[in-house]
């Protein structure tokens, strides 16, 4: 195995993991779920079947993953925060097939204790504060907070604010990376 799972963890026959990834204390993993190399699942941390996770992913403790939720690469999950899959749930009405796929794009963060309700996707390098409520999409490097989640910047790769208007264009350089951020039509890239 070239993975590590802590002895009180789970994971179910049929779990792809990969090499390099660490499986902590109360972990469930469930058979059908895809886990990419040099991830890091928490104490109490449980992934559904119909799970993928990329490449370097951080889920810290007390997340649940549930099915149709997709992570990619270099994604982080703060503590306790909180996934959906069904959009109205009620305890007497099935609805397994009514689940909302969820896509957290590569490197992405979630702040502990945020929830996200299912059917969004949240963009690239984009920054969740601890405790919002997301139940629209994200843009790639947006910076949001609050109950509803709203925009209130804009974050760079590395994890800076950048100094970017919330509309029209403008450009700014981390001066960590040096990287150039171009914000344009509402939406910024690195040129």
């Amino acid at each position: 195995m070239s993975y590590h799972v802590h002895d009180s963890a789970i994971v179910d026959d049929g779990a792809q993991i990969g090499a390099n990834t660490r499986v902590w204390h109360f972990v469930h993993v469930c058979g059908g779920a895809q886990i990419g190399e040099g991830c890091s699942l928490g104490q109490n941390v449980f992934i559904g079947n119909k799970v993928t996770i990329g490449n370097n992913v951080k889920v810290q403790n007390n997340v649940s993953v549930y099915d149709n939720v997709h992570l990619e690469d270099d994604v982080f999950c703060g503590p306790s925060m909180v996934f959906t899959n069904v959009y109205n749930p009620r305890a007497f009405i099935e609805r397994k097939t009514e689940y909302r796929d969820t896509l957290v794009k590569r490197g992405a963060t979630l702040g502990a204790n945020c929830t996200v309700v299912c059917g969004v996707t949240i963009g690239e390098y984009s920054l969740v504060g601890a405790g919002a409520v997301i139940n629209k999409d994200v843009k790639p490097f947006a910076l949001v907070v609050g109950v509803p989640a709203k925009q209130i910047g804009w974050i760079s790769k590395y994890g800076e604010q950048l100094d970017l208007p919330l509309d029209g264009n403008g450009i700014a350089t981390c001066e960590h990376t040096g990287e150039h951020y171009h914000l344009e039509n509402g939406f910024v890239s690195i040129k």
